[in-house]
């Protein structure tokens, strides 16, 4: 992250926001918002499991965060009460995923990431889970602000593969955290000072991951934030991105809002959707009205399919994973190098699963002590995924029954330092707590 120079109080933000079904794709399930107060992108995850509605289930609720950080009550920590109301906002999408997938299991399986940004005048909270992305343009540098979770982006931060090569990995669409009403998945959660001239993009990866740094930074070079937003999609879908694409992009202006600007609501969440453009339209019409909702999207085209696909109606690629392939000559051969093809994935899969299973701790229970256990918090029929790492002396019954609580729940951590530095900090409280009674 760049640095931050002295924020200004007072700014306000001017915003655009534009989804497209894509090329390839015949729905939309991204969802965005850009309000005075609040930006967010959510990319539903689940093809037949309809993924749209995950996304726009979650922009419904993370929408009540837009309003004047003057109306909300405040504990007189700026950067601790917009992160909690984040991280609020992000439970309650999951929790109402979880009803919908109880009033109706057929939507069972179904996600999306959320990558969103809360504004008090000077600042933002930044919200993250998935692989959409949140960019600050300032000073001419683009910056990278969220990371991904997925299983590429552990790749590349453990220095096996590269940015560029994590664009056409195989497992590239595999993502480790979402809001999906099974796991309840923390967000990132940080704070970023503003200034005059910094402009911020929030983008589904139907965008990022086809454009590199140097390429949205040309972009956000130019225009306002209109232009920018409508460009950057035009140049995803230019560049052969085969997914939906949604962007955000908003300019930190000088002085707070004299009225504030209506928000814009796209992609699967609009209140209001345009009808496709008519065939043989040109391109005039591919981002027209994308304030009201949707854009004016192109027809579907011929992706470049398999022999004896159907060419006259083109497959969800997110879909044609799992979908079975129409029978043809040699249907023996091929069904058996298949098979071979998908246990080698199935055996790849479940090895890079253990090995980042490792790189896991949590802090828990064991007889009545806090320890670590090295591993994920979950248990498999016959299959252990977890082992005790290291114990201590701390004693839950002496902390704190929310404290108590969460222990015995288990509390995840990305590395052994966070997970070790956790213990130290509840042997403190422990140790404050039993004070009073030595005396």
């Amino acid at each position: 992250m760049t640095d931050s120079p002295e924020a200004t109080a007072g700014l306000r933000l001017q915003f655009a926001a534009t989804s497209d079904v894509g090329r390839v794709r015949k729905d939309n399930q991204d969802s965005g918002y850009a309000g005075p107060w609040l930006l967010a992108v959510c990319d539903g995850v689940g093809g037949a499991a309809r993924g749209d509605i995950a996304s726009a289930t979650a922009i419904q609720q993370l929408r009540r965060l837009d309003e004047p950080p003057d109306s909300v009550p405040s504990t007189g920590d700026p950067s601790h009460d917009l992160l909690a109301r984040i991280a609020g906002a992000v439970h309650r999408a999951h929790d109402r995923i979880v009803e919908l997938v109880d009033e109706d299991p057929a939507l069972s399986g179904t996600s999306t990431t959320a990558t969103l940004t809360l504004f008090d005048g000077s600042r933002i909270g930044v919200g993250h889970v998935g692989d959409s992305r949140a960019y600050l343009f300032r000073g001419g540098e683009i910056t990278q602000l969220t990371s991904d979770h997925t299983f590429v982006q552990s790749l590349i931060d453990e220095g096996r593969i590269t940015e560029e090569e994590s664009r056409v990995h195989p497992h590239r669409n595999l993502i480790l955290r979402a809001i999906d009403g099974v796991s309840d998945s923390e967000p990132d959660l940080f704070v970023l000072e503003l200034a005059v001239g910094d402009r911020l993009l929030l983008c589904s990866d139907g965008a990022s991951g086809v454009l590199d740094d140097g390429r949205l930074a040309d972009i956000l070079a130019t225009g306002g934030p209109d232009f920018a937003a409508v460009e950057l999609v035009r140049a995803s879908l230019e560049a052969g991105s085969s997914d939906n694409v949604t962007c955000v992009v908003a300019d930190v202006l000088e002085g707070p809002y004299d009225e504030e600007p209506e928000p814009i609501v796209v992609g699967a969440a609009a209140e209001r959707r345009l009808p496709r453009q008519r065939p043989g339209g040109g391109m005039g019409g591919l981002f027209r009205g994308h304030r009201a909702g949707d854009t004016g999207e192109l027809e579907p085209i011929t992706a470049d399919l398999p022999d004896g696909a159907i060419t006259n109606d083109p497959i969800d690629p997110e879909q044609a994973r799992y979908a079975p392939r129409p029978p043809r000559r040699f249907v023996w051969l091929k069904r058996l190098c298949a098979l071979v093809a998908l246990v080698g994935v199935l055996w790849l899969v479940l090895a890079a699963a253990w090995s980042w299973s490792q790189d896991q701790y949590f802090v828990g229970e064991d007889d009545g002590a806090v320890v670590i256990f090295r591993g994920v918090n979950a248990e498999l029929p016959g299959v252990s995924l977890n082992t005790l790492f290291e114990t201590s002396d701390v004693q839950v019954d002496l902390l704190s029954e929310i404290e108590a609580d969460r222990v015995r729940e288990g509390i995840a951590y990305d590395n052994i330092e966070d997970a070790e530095a956790k213990v130290q900090d509840l042997a403190a409280r422990q140790t404050s707590e039993e004070a009073p009674a030595g005396g």
